[in-house]
């Protein structure tokens, strides 16, 4: 077991969710309109759906690898240059990082559900664990399906721990977004460093 890949994988996982995108965007709005208790379960229903996808990516790529070596460096090219791509859409793009939400105050079940299912039904998350947990194998004996479950757990768990802070400095994190206008483009070049960053180390891992 290579625990220097795990903890890589721990590294990117932590960047890759701190990074301000829909979902931690999504928890924050929640927790600022109506409570931090809304933020968390609001948190808890998006990492949830991550075992959905884990469980997805993680037949699907071992299903390759057992017909082919050369098919497994496919899918990790496929993963780099879609990380490529994710730093080019971040280079054109002019994020805005809005607070604003017009709904009705929602029960803690029915936000938990509304995560988990905002979560499940995003193709573009099966699309990113298949680009991003292949290239973290950390051990060339064991079961690849428990591999993929041991970092899709490992990034349910940090993804819980990350939104729940969120929802927790709700109030710090809003007043700090109104006064730094400026961070929208700052957090455009973090992303396409830490996208290309992770792109060459899938690559070549």
């Amino acid at each position: 077991m290579n625990y220097e890949i795990l903890l890589s994988f721990i590294g990117a996982s932590v960047v890759m969710t701190f990074m301000p995108g829909p979902d931690n965007i999504y928890v924050l709005v929640q927790s600022i309109t109506n409570s931090r208790k809304h933020g968390i379960a609001t948190s808890l229903g998006l990492a949830s759906g991550v075992l959905v996808h884990t469980t997805l990516v993680a037949f699907g790529v071992s299903a390759i690898l057992k017909q082919s070596e050369n098919l497994f460096f496919g899918i990790k090219l496929f993963g780099a240059l879609y990380l490529c791509y994710l730093a080019y859409q971040s280079f054109i793009s002019k994020e805005q990082i809005s607070l604003t939400n017009s709904e009705d105050k929602k029960g803690l079940l029915k936000l938990y559900k509304q995560g988990f299912i905002m979560n499940v039904l995003n193709p573009k998350v099966s699309i990113f664990f298949l680009a991003f947990f292949p290239g973290f194998l950390y051990s060339n004996t064991q079961s690849t399906v428990i591999q993929f479950y041991v970092l899709g757990s490992i990034f349910m768990i940090q993804t819980i721990i990350i939104f729940s802070s969120i929802a927790l400095l709700s109030g710090s994190l809003a007043s700090y977004l109104k006064a730094n206008p400026s961070f929208n483009s700052k957090l455009k070049w973090i992303k396409i460093v830490v996208f290309l960053g992770i792109a060459v180390f899938i690559l070549f891992s």
